[in-house]
């Protein structure tokens, strides 16, 4: 009887030590999760990067390559400021400067998407002719998709239909048209070189998918 006490005991005081936290050893806290969001700005009417632009798109290339994820979307955007063709062509232009400074810096050219939206889809939606610093910005974006997924068959043929509208909104051929109402539909990978040729055949931009290999 007396064995089984001390035995009991015995086991008793063995799980209290194991429970009691050794005194003056902190608990480690996790590490914060890496960065995934970075925000570059331009001047006005500007694509060229800053110093302080330069070292925003280092430390992207760097948690890229340290393991943050499959793919980078760069997203350009412009203000209100001037013509809205102008202005896609800008934001199109600071996200291949930006694209560029990222394959400069060890990122695949094949793991970038970079895409200019203009006054599209602004951070701050904002009225017309509003200088907003916010806006004159690019966006990068470390993501665990593919490059090729960061804009789908059917969100490249909306942009395309888009640009056609923005520069032909008052002379859309059928073919076009039948092709833009395509782009909600599972035949939107069919209806891209339809619009692609269409825009071609005018002169008019291609909209940005994805950023060749420097």
């Amino acid at each position: 009887m007396l064995k089984g006490i001390l035995i009991a005991s015995a086991g008793l005081l063995l799980l209290g030590a194991c429970q009691q936290q050794p005194q003056g050893q902190a608990v480690a806290s996790p590490p914060p999760p890496p960065q995934r969001n970075f925000t570059v700005f331009f001047d006005t009417n500007q694509s060229t990067l800053s110093a302080e632009s330069s070292a925003t798109v280092a430390q992207a290339a760097s948690a890229f390559k340290a393991g943050g994820g499959r793919s980078v979307a760069v997203t350009g955007h412009t203000d209100t400021v001037g013509a809205p063709d102008y202005n896609l062509q800008l934001s199109r232009q600071r996200a291949a400067s930006v694209g560029s400074a990222l394959q400069r810096g060890g990122v695949p050219g094949d793991a970038i998407a970079a895409l200019g939206y203009g006054e599209e889809n602004l951070p701050v939606p904002t009225a017309q002719n509003v200088a907003d610093r916010r806006n004159r910005s690019v966006d990068i974006v470390i993501t665990d998709r593919t490059a090729a997924a960061l804009m789908s068959d059917t969100d490249y043929c909306k942009a395309l239909s888009r640009t056609y509208r923005r520069y032909r909104p008052d002379q859309i051929d059928e073919a076009a048209a039948t092709a833009m109402s395509q782009c909600e539909t599972a035949n939107a990978v069919s209806a891209i070189p339809v619009l692609e040729r269409a825009l071609t055949a005018q002169k008019l931009p291609l909209p940005a998918r994805t950023l060749p290999r420097a």
